[in-house]
């Protein structure tokens, strides 16, 4: 891999002897981790701990993570080892929160990390402007399995007219990627000094438009995978200068091999994590907090138009089955039929769906339980991957590993013949995967079509990251 050359010289300029074993290291191989998700799996993980992270895992070598049925379960997710580091913003400095906002949250490593940290009452509000991106956001949030996320597709200046909601926001911005050169060669060929101006510039503009909707008081973690200053410590002193943030330190270990801010005088408390140094992947980190006394934005009357929603005739409701409402393990939830799907909301979510829907584009909140068809209410895939479903609502039935393989594909799989006709939990060492529907001869593949492995591979041997049985 070749590097840019006026990128060689910035960092040479910024790192002055320690430039060379930086470079050796960015042109070496990255290391591969994960994050176990504690909700699905309790058992121990027989991996060394990413130091920072409570759940982070460092693998000794990359396995064909998409042939473990549990990667699919959301049992885990594989997430660069550095930007976990978020959870020590939020450890330290968070305490209560009742709505969270990941801002630019696709594909959902750090809105997964959030869920795992945030008060189990707390509200997360994931976005991702991108529609595309947004339903991949919005597959690996409904494969986490927390009934309290929502998925959004906005702009941040859609967010503006909200006021002050929200509690906490992490803004991992849009950057020149510098940070991800020995994962991706497409962010060097794509890289220039011309991109980072536009880079550091959009990141103020994200953040001038989401600024007013943080609580007087409320955190802001900002980050970025990239290592020059004009869109790490420059961005953080102008939201001190300009905003009135106020930069909060975060406790580290020597260990860690963190590096502190690289223009030290007034930007004191800022994290670098640079190959060479630190096991991971370049990232830069800095927690700001919004004055108690900062005055509250003017929450403006107009709502938002929904960006790429058309209006539709509205029908009468249809009747929420009332199997439905027993498949969960509590009854503090609002039940209705949208459309034809039967969704189920938090009842402590209610006034916070209707603030954003009014405004915004609601791709995904609380759990999909049911499609209606005719009489019949078919279980939703997302029913089975959510943590609130009862675990005795629907019969289960463990699948070997080849058959997990088959059930992943969409492929047909048989059943024992004992097992009862109907819904039936698809599982793998105790994981659910899915819904099929035994019809006596044959079971019904209902995994969701555009979610498939779509590889006709077969591994030489089983691929269970988290049992790692060789």
């Amino acid at each position: 891999m070749d590097l840019p050359a006026s990128f060689e010289h910035t960092m040479r300029q910024l790192l002055g002897v320690d430039y060379e074993a930086f470079r050796e290291a960015l042109l070496g191989e990255p290391a591969v981790s994960i994050r176990v998700n504690r909700d699905k799996w309790s058992e121990g993980v027989p991996y060394e701990r990413v130091p920072w992270a409570a759940e982070g895992y460092y693998l000794p070598e990359r396995p064909a993570f998409t042939f473990d049925p549990l990667l699919h379960a959301g049992s885990y997710y594989v997430q660069e080892a550095s930007s976990m580091f978020v959870e020590q913003a939020v450890r330290q400095h968070l305490g209560t929160a009742r709505v969270a906002l990941d801002l630019c949250a696709a594909p959902g490593g750090k809105s997964t990390l959030l869920r795992s940290l945030l008060p189990d009452e707390c509200v997360l509000v994931s976005n991702e402007v991108m529609r595309p991106r947004a339903q991949v956001l919005a597959e690996n949030i409904t494969k986490w399995g927390h009934p309290r996320c929502m998925v959004t597709s906005n702009y941040p200046a859609d967010f503006t007219l909200l006021g002050p909601l929200f509690d906490l926001i992490l803004v991992d911005a849009p950057c020149s990627g510098e940070g991800m050169f020995r994962k991706d060669e497409t962010a060097v060929a794509e890289w220039s000094p011309e991109n980072v101006a536009v880079c550091w510039q959009r990141q103020r503009d994200i953040l001038t438009d989401i600024w007013p909707t943080l609580r007087p008081g409320g955190l802001l973690i900002y980050s970025t995978c990239t290592f020059n200053t004009a869109e790490d410590e420059e961005n953080v002193r102008w939201m001190m200068d300009e905003l009135g943030a106020t930069l909060l330190p975060i406790e580290t270990a020597p260990s860690w091999g963190i590096t502190p801010s690289l223009v030290p005088a007034d930007v004191a408390h800022a994290y670098r994590f640079l190959p060479g140094r630190t096991r991971g992947e370049g990232f830069f980190l800095a927690a700001l907090r919004k004055p108690a006394d900062a005055p509250a934005e003017h929450q403006g009357d107009a709502p938002k138009a929904k960006r790429g929603k058309k209006e539709k005739t509205k029908r009468p409701a249809m009747p929420v089955p009332a199997e439905c409402k027993g498949w969960l393990t509590t009854n503090d939830y609002t039940f209705k039929v949208q459309d034809t799907d039967v969704v189920a909301l938090p009842t402590d979510m209610e006034e916070l769906h209707a603030i954003l829907s009014e405004r915004l584009y609601v791709l995904k909140a609380g759990i999909t339980l049911a499609e209606l068809k005719g009489r019949d209410a078919l279980p939703a895939h997302e029913l089975a991957m959510s943590t609130a479903l009862r675990p005795d609502a629907f019969t289960r039935c463990e699948l070997s590993y080849a058959d997990a393989l088959r059930y992943l594909r969409r492929e047909a799989i048989a059943l024992p013949s004992d097992m009862p006709r109907g819904f039936v939990i698809v599982t793998y060492r105790n994981i659910p995967l899915g819904f099929v529907k035994n019809i006596g001869n044959r079971a019904n593949n209902l995994y969701p079509q555009e979610w498939r492995i779509r590889s006709g591979h077969l591994p030489e041997s089983e691929v269970s990251v988290l049992v790692n049985e060789n």
